[in-house]
């Protein structure tokens, strides 16, 4: 997400700079801040300015998987492509596309730009995959259109210049074809050993449908309502979060065919969503947490694990990654348990789950 600085000199008057739900007393008069609230300030800071650095990471998150495909293409290789599995990558689009709706009502550009550019990268794969017949062209088709369409009217709200009835149609479609996605892409991963079903996307998809039509006629209490309007974002967290599962699936189906697969998206993917966990964890942002984690975890440790043990990765790269990613949650988990105050590094992920946050006065 974007961060923004804290004015920079206040000091006149008792008072509290406060960013999206944690807060730093600042003192009273010329008093300066204790080190407490400076270590505080410059973790708030650091931490900004890490989840905005992630942008670059996914920037070529897909990049080295499109130039793989893209040689594999022109040699005529088009078998290797079936080592990505299109319904793990139109997973990660549409998760990245129902979140680019979601921080476009938050207003926040950086958390935006990141979404944005994984949309785009990601419709690049899906165009290689269907030119090499590993995905249906109907389906990229109707991909393409919710791309494009999704791109113009968030740009459009983040200008402030869409209509608020056009924009909550369209939060509504992206939660109905959210949750009517994610359920039935779960189940046809696991096909042929479950049977061809449209049965979940129908239940799921009939099930939100009338929640969203009751909430449009004021029939469901307050709480519902907040669970109808949160279930975009986290449906849009398990899509996302579903990516690397169909891709380990796929792995442990085809083990031949994981050299499609590349090692620095891998990596990249890793150092991205590790780069957004410090500032996840910060805020106590429990549903960015959740993603991130399980992009770094998952779509990264766990799809390395599998290319080592296929010997598709060499032993030290591997170990080298690995040693790397433990040691950056332990000091990320030390850090903020400092920063707070805390009594043990478990703590922060206490207060993450359990809601709570502890603010340093």
């Amino acid at each position: 997400m974007a961060f923004v600085a804290a004015p920079h000199g206040l000091r006149a008057e008792y008072g509290t700079f406060s960013n999206r739900g944690f807060q730093v007393a600042l003192g009273s008069g010329s008093e300066p801040i204790d080190e407490k609230g400076v270590v505080f300030s410059c973790w708030d800071k650091w931490t900004g300015r890490s989840a905005e650095c992630a942008t670059l990471a996914f920037l070529f998150l897909q990049l080295p998987q499109i130039i793989l495909n893209t040689k594999n293409l022109l040699a005529g290789e088009f078998a290797a492509l079936f080592a990505v599995p299109w319904m793990g990558q139109l997973t990660g689009l549409l998760g990245n596309l129902s979140l680019l709706s979601y921080f476009a009502s938050k207003r926040e550009r950086g958390a935006m730009i990141v979404q944005g550019v994984g949309v785009g990268s990601t419709l690049i794969v899906l165009m290689q995959l269907a030119i090499a017949g590993a995905m249906p062209l109907p389906a990229f088709g109707v991909t393409t259109l919710a791309v494009v369409l999704g791109y113009i009217l968030n740009i459009l709200n983040y200008q402030k210049i869409v209509r608020p009835s056009i924009w909550q149609v369209w939060e509504e479609a992206v939660t109905i074809g959210g949750v009517t996605v994610l359920p039935q892409v779960m189940w046809s991963t696991f096909e042929p050993f479950l049977p061809h079903s449209l049965l979940p996307a129908i239940v799921f998809g009939g099930g939100i449908l009338c929640l969203v039509i009751l909430a449009r006629l004021g029939k469901l209490s307050e709480r519902m309502l907040l669970h109808v309007g949160g279930a975009s974002a986290w449906t849009a967290t398990l899509l996302f979060m579903w990516g690397p599962v169909a891709q380990m699936w796929t792995n442990f189906l085809n083990p031949a065919n994981i050299k499609g697969l590349s090692s620095q998206t891998v990596l990249l993917a890793m150092i991205g969503n590790g780069l957004l966990l410090p500032r996840a964890l910060f805020i106590r942002d429990l549903m960015w947490f959740t993603g991130s984690s399980w992009g770094c975890s998952m779509a990264g440790e766990g799809i390395l694990i599998s290319m080592y043990i296929n010997n598709c990765v060499s032993a030290g790269l591997f170990w080298i990654v690995s040693t790397g990613y433990v040691s950056g949650i332990v000091g990320m988990l030390y850090k903020d348990r400092q920063v707070y105050g805390l009594s043990s590094i478990i703590s922060p992920l206490l207060e993450l789950v359990s809601g709570s946050r502890r603010y340093y006065v």
